[in-house]
């Protein structure tokens, strides 16, 4: 809907500016290319166009190897243009190597990284760096609560403090307990509102720049409830802001105090496959 508005109302060069990036998650049957073929096709219909920008895949078991084949089929179908680009969704660093090593013209893996979820640094940035590709990072204001809302907050006492009421909150609040704790993660907020300060900005806004400062990271998806938080002039903010030496000292050491998520939960997108 909202390309075909584009298409109706606006310069046709802004279409070119719009990209859409979908997600294929398919059940583990077989791959075959008649089956990945009919997804695919379903997709472009669905988008209504002639070729996806970007098709994100994602595969749940390991001990399955029909990813592969999947992913065959999908660099076929890139090569007679009906996929633009093909990408990954929480792969870890062992398995992105063998999709490489297999041909496969991987642009980028989208994978949670926070400052209190650094894991994506330990070693795929370093795949990445050595092959081109890039992260794509969701969770990276956690749902919310690397923001002021949750500062000097206590969410262990019932109603003390703002409730976590989506599953987003929720999440997050699982890997901020992995990761150190609330009174840790406490401290963490506190070294944000600083900086945030020092740049008349939220601390969300420095949470995002700060990772995608880091190795390998080409943009972080922010989300949005249309209507009920948008934070849309916070979001544009990120694009100016620039963090300097001390900013980003700070912050690394304080993220630092916590545990190493590798060691508690393992690599990229382990924490689906547990």
């Amino acid at each position: 809907m909202f390309i075909n508005r584009v298409r109706r109302e606006r310069p046709a060069e802004m279409l070119e500016e719009v990209k859409g990036l979908t997600k294929w998650v398919p059940p583990p049957v077989k791959m075959t290319r008649s089956y990945v073929e009919e997804n695919i096709n379903r997709s472009r219909k669905r988008m209504d166009v002639a070729a996806l920008d970007m098709l994100q895949f994602h595969w749940w078991d390991y001990s399955n190897p029909g990813y592969l084949d999947a992913l065959k089929h999908i660099t076929d179908l890139k090569e007679e243009g009906k996929i633009k680009t093909v990408a990954l969704t929480n792969f870890d660093t062992e398995r992105l190597q063998i999709i490489l090593e297999n041909g496969i013209p991987i642009v980028s893996n989208q994978v949670q990284h926070s400052i209190v979820d650094m894991r994506p640094q330990k070693k795929m940035a370093e795949l990445c760096q050595l092959t081109g590709v890039k992260l794509i990072t969701y969770g990276t204001v956690m749902g919310g609560l690397l923001s002021e809302k949750f500062l000097d907050t206590n969410v262990s006492i019932p109603f003390a403090g703002p409730p976590l009421n989506t599953p987003s909150l929720q999440k997050y609040k699982r890997m901020v307990d992995a990761w150190g704790g609330w009174s840790l993660f406490q401290a963490l907020l506190q070294t944000l509102k600083k900086v945030s300060l020092k740049h008349g900005v939220p601390i969300s806004t420095v949470a995002v720049r700060y990772i995608l400062n880091q190795t390998s990271v080409a943009g972080s998806m922010v989300g949005v409830r249309l209507g009920l938080s948008e934070h849309i002039r916070d979001t544009n903010a990120i694009l100016s802001l620039e963090l300097d030496e001390e900013d980003m000292g700070s912050i690394a050491e304080a993220s630092s105090q916590g545990r190493n998520l590798m060691d508690v939960i393992g690599d990229c997108g382990d924490e689906y496959r547990a």
